[in-house]
C-alpha cells in the first residue's frame, strides 16, 4: 500500500443535492472527514449513530461503517475514504485489544496520520493506558455530545456550522 502522504484530497461537494452551507475548508481545502465504527461483537449502536449525526450536523463528513467491524475492515475503510480520524465506539469491554489492533494496522499500512479516538465503557486506568498507546482521546459514559463535537473542532480545526 502507498504511504498515507500520497492520499488524494477531495474537492468541495457539487451537484444539485450538495449542501454547500456545511462545507468548510478546514483540512487543506476540504472538510474534516471522520469514520465512525463499532468494532467487535458489540451490537449497541445508538450512541455511535447519535455522535455521527451530531458531527455531520456540525459540518463534518462522517462515514459510519456499521456494526460488527473487524479492526482490519475499519482501517481499510479509513484509508479508502481518506479520513482524518477514526471514532470507535466500544461497549463490549474489548477496548484494550481492539484499539491497539487498529493502531497497529494503521502503522502497518503507513497511515498513522489518521487520528484514533473513541469512547464507551472504559475504566479510568484503561483510559490512561489507551492514551499512552496512541489513542488521542477517550470519552466515557456521561460525556456530552457537545464535548465530542468540540473535541473534533479543536483537534481537526473548526468545522461547519454550530450543532443545534
Amino acid at each position: 500500500m502507498f504511504p498515507s502522504a500520497t492520499r488524494r484530497r477531495r474537492r468541495p461537494p457539487s451537484g444539485p443535492t450538495a449542501d454547500h452551507r456545511a462545507y468548510t475548508p478546514s483540512v487543506g481545502t476540504r472538510p474534516v472527514r471522520i469514520l465512525t465504527a463499532k468494532v467487535g461483537l458489540d451490537g449497541h449502536d445508538r450512541g455511535v449513530k447519535v455522535i455521527s449525526r451530531a458531527l455531520r450536523d456540525a459540518g463534518v463528513e462522517v462515514i459510519y461503517t456499521g456494526l460488527h467491524q473487524t479492526p482490519a475492515q475499519v482501517v481499510e475503510a479509513a484509508i479508502q475514504e481518506d479520513v482524518d480520524g477514526i471514532g470507535i465506539s466500544l461497549l463490549s469491554g474489548a477496548h484494550m485489544t481492539l484499539f491497539p489492533e487498529v493502531l497497529r494496522l494503521l502503522r502497518e499500512r503507513h497511515a498513522e496520520d489518521i487520528v484514533v479516538f473513541g469512547g464507551g465503557i472504559v475504566p479510568p486506568g484503561d483510559v490512561a493506558a489507551l492514551r499512552e498507546l496512541g489513542v488521542d482521546e477517550v470519552f466515557t459514559p456521561g460525556t456530552s455530545i457537545q464535548s465530542i463535537v468540540e473535541y473534533v473542532r479543536r483537534r481537526f480545526g473548526k468545522v461547519g456550522v454550530e450543532a443545534g
